[in-house]
C-alpha cells in the first residue's frame, strides 16, 4: 500500500519565525554545521527566516532561489531527464535540489521545496499546496510530500515551517517537530 499524503491540520504548530529560532540554537553550538537551502515555491523565506537570527553566518552558507526548471539545472544540477519525465513538482526533483545544493553550498545539510503555491498552476495530479520537502546530508536524503491548505502565502508559510521542521527532525530525531508526514523516500 502506497501511503497517502497527509493534509496539514487546522491547528497550526510553531510559526516559521519560532522554528528558525529552534534551528539557529541547534546549529549555533558544537559541533559545527553548515546549512544551505535550494528553494522553488518557498521564494528564498526559508533563508530570510534563518538569516534573521543574528549570527546564522556561522553555518549558514546560502541559498538558490531557483524558480525555473533552467535554474533547477544550471544553479543546482537537476537532470533534465527528471524534469522532463515527472517535472519540477516531484520527490525526485526535491531530492536532486536538495543534493545540488549540498554540493553546490559545500554544506553538511541542505534542505529543498518544490511546489505549487497558487492560485494557478494546479493540475488534477499537482493540485495547488502541493509540496515535496527534502533533507540532504551525510546520513542521506529523505523526501516527503505535503498538501497545504489555504492561499498562496498560507502555502508558502507552512511549507517553510515544514522545511525548518525537517531540518530540526535532522538534527534531533528523537524529537519530531512535525506530526509525521508521508515519506515518498530515504536514502538513509
Amino acid at each position: 500500500m502506497i501511503p497517502q499524503p497527509e493534509t496539514e491540520q487546522d491547528a497550526p504548530g510553531p510559526s516559521s519565525t519560532e522554528l528558525a529560532a529552534r534551528l539557529h540554537a541547534l546549529l549555533g553550538g558544537e559541533p559545527r554545521r553548515s546549512l544551505a537551502c535550494a528553494e522553488s515555491c518557498t521564494g528564498g523565506l526559508i533563508a530570510h527566516r534563518i538569516t534573521v537570527n543574528a549570527g546564522s553566518s556561522d553555518y549558514f552558507q546560502g541559498s538558490a532561489v531557483t524558480y525555473s526548471n533552467t535554474a533547477k539545472r544550471t544553479l543546482l544540477g537537476v537532470p533534465r531527464e527528471i524534469l522532463d519525465r515527472v517535472g519540477a513538482v516531484s520527490d525526485e526533483c526535491a531530492a536532486a535540489m536538495a543534493e545540488g545544493a549540498l554540493a553546490a553550498f559545500g554544506a553538511d545539510l541542505a534542505v529543498s521545496t518544490t511546489g505549487i503555491a497558487g492560485p494557478g498552476g494546479a493540475t488534477a495530479r499537482k493540485p495547488v499546496g502541493l509540496v515535496y520537502l527534502a533533507v540532504a546530508g551525510a546520513g542521506g536524503t529523505s523526501v516527503v510530500e505535503r498538501r497545504f491548505p489555504g492561499d498562496r502565502a498560507a502555502v508558502v508559510e507552512q511549507a517553510t515551517a515544514a522545511a525548518l521542521s525537517l531540518l530540526i527532525d535532522r538534527l534531533q530525531p528523537t524529537t519530531p517537530v512535525d506530526p509525521p508526514a508521508s515519506v515518498v523516500r530515504s536514502t538513509d
